[in-house]
């Protein structure tokens, strides 16, 4: 492998994060650029943030040295992708490890995104203050730079499994949905797709129907021109409905002047367009695109999408409508899977949307060298009020919170709280070999104590809907071998019933963790 390795920055579209950023990011680089020197090769830097899809091509297209991207915060997918596709020298994504910083949720989400369009790449990352000093990573590191690539092995603490016993009642309540998703397909109704450069999160009507699923677009435009429609009556029982079920509203708080119940109803207005258009068209399930180009015009969707994603909902039908952030196919159909199955066997069909968003050991097992790993699942908007009270006719115990004006300049809210514990199934699925895929898993959402809680929460983004869990594997396992930065999370034990329905529906299964 040659000695010189180029060094890249990848970045998001906006300047901002990337300006915040930038502390970061050049003490991370002139870490990697100590680690590689220590490691006999000789690292230069590709100039700036590539916060472009053509700088990607422009700036990395010529490179043959092997490559490795820095990730210390969120990036978009493209912004690697677009400049590495079609070539073969070798490809690392290196991350810190830190909630602040999500430079892990990055390396996961361009991962997914590499591993889509079969462009090799390998992944390492650290915690560590010095990079230099932490001997796994360097050992890492060196096997990349003597070989072109990282192996990590599947079989590690047996949490990799491409098969699972089923029950038989499990497997004829698979049969049961399955036989329901062949009579009628299901249709995702998409607002928008591809959020944030999240190209591994849509797999389009070639991929969706070999699965019992399809897809209708629908330009966000709608909302506005809908929107305007929308009677000033509606929004005054949805706003009333709400408040009477327990939401409870920041509004005017210190840094969130602008917050007002102006700013909801005009959340609540975009809420009823988005029911209007579902019934419309007959739609099973959801998938709402951020899109950048309405942030000046509309206020965020997240209060909409978590009212969604919960039975307790102004025009209630008296069922949640699987809704996806980001318009991100690779969790609709698990959440919309996993609706089904809970239903089928009698428990609250809610499914939560969340981010892999940062870990650390469990703290009740402090100073253990077996501690459990514990995942902080953070996402700001379709996460269901079912998580956070148990109570499918409630919305006690969620919060709508100004979502960060840095990021959102039109105000409005987030459905945020603390999800109660209890045990889980999590799910999601991608693109590798063209073909998809579903990781399913057990797990358990935790309750920390209050001061862990707050700490981690927030160390990450404190206005979102907050998950402690323990997803069944380790760390490493994970952040070796997991395809996207996102998973569906549904309360109660339908693994089984999962691994089962997802092989009749045509999905490939892996397992991970010890489930």
């Amino acid at each position: 492998m040659s000695k010189r390795v180029a060094l890249f920055w990848p970045g998001d579209a906006r300047a901002k994060p990337n300006e915040l950023a930038l502390p970061s990011i050049e003490e991370a680089t002139t870490q990697l650029e100590r680690a590689v020197r220590k490691l006999g090769r000789e690292p230069y830097r590709v100039p700036g943030f590539l916060a472009k899809p053509h700088e990607a091509i422009e700036k990395l297209g010529p490179i043959d040295d092997p490559m490795i991207g820095v990730c210390v915060h969120w990036f978009f997918g493209p912004h690697t992708t677009d400049g590495v596709v079609g070539k073969d020298n070798p490809l690392l994504l290196a991350s810190n490890f830190s909630g602040r910083w999500p430079g892990l949720v990055g390396l996961l989400n361009t991962g997914a995104c590499l591993e889509s369009l079969g462009r090799r790449f390998s992944r390492a990352w650290t915690d560590a203050a010095d990079w230099t000093a932490d001997p796994v990573f360097m050992e890492r590191l060196d096997e990349w730079c003597t070989t072109g690539q990282i192996r990590y092995p599947e079989g590690a603490a047996g949490e990799i499994a491409y098969h699972a016993p089923v029950s038989k009642p499990a497997a004829a309540i698979a049969a049961k949905v399955a036989a329901g998703i062949r009579a009628r397909r299901a249709l995702i109704l998409m607002l928008g797709d591809t959020s944030m450069g999240m190209i591994n999160g849509y797999f389009g009507p070639r991929l969706l129907n070999r699965h019992g699923f399809t897809e209708h677009k629908v330009d966000q435009a709608w909302i506005i021109d809908r929107g305007r429609r929308i009677e000033p009556k509606r929004i005054d029982d949805a706003l009333a409905f709400v408040k009477d079920r327990g939401l409870a509203f920041h509004w005017g708080e210190a840094g969130a002047e602008d917050f007002d119940e102006q700013a909801t109803r005009e959340q609540l207005r975009d809420y009823l367009v988005a029911l209007d258009l579902v019934h419309e068209f007959k739609a099973d399930c959801l998938g709402w695109q951020y899109q950048l180009g309405l942030i000046p015009l509309r206020p965020p969707s997240d209060l909409a999408e978590g009212l969604l994603n919960s039975a307790c909902r102004p025009e209630s039908d008296g069922h949640p409508i699987a809704c996806a952030t980001e318009a991100d196919q690779g969790n609709v159909i698990p959440m919309e899977l996993m609706k089904r199955v809970l239903r089928e066997k009698g428990l609250h069909e809610a499914v939560m949307f969340h981010d892999v968003r940062w870990g650390a050991p469990d703290p009740s097992a402090r100073g253990s060298t077996d501690a459990r790993f514990l995942w902080v699942l953070l996402n700001s908007g379709s996460c269901g009020a079912y998580a956070m009270n148990h109570d499918p006719a409630s919305l006690a115990g969620v919060h709508s919170y100004r979502q960060p004006s840095l990021y959102f300049p039109t105000p409005g809210g987030t459905f945020a709280g603390e999800s109660l514990p209890g045990e889980m199934t999590w799910g999601r699925a991608y693109i590798k070999d063209d073909v998809l895929w579903m990781d399913l898993g057990r797990g358990e959402v935790v309750k920390l104590p209050p001061a862990t809680r707050d700490e981690w929460w927030e160390g990450t983004t404190r206005q979102w809907p907050f998950m402690a869990a323990d997803m069944k594997m380790s760390r490493d396992t994970l952040m070796a071998h997991y395809l996207s930065n996102h998973v569906a999370v549904a309360y109660g034990d339908i693994f089984e019933e999962m691994v089962a329905l997802s092989q009749e529906l045509g999905f490939r299964v892996r397992v991970l963790g010890s489930a």
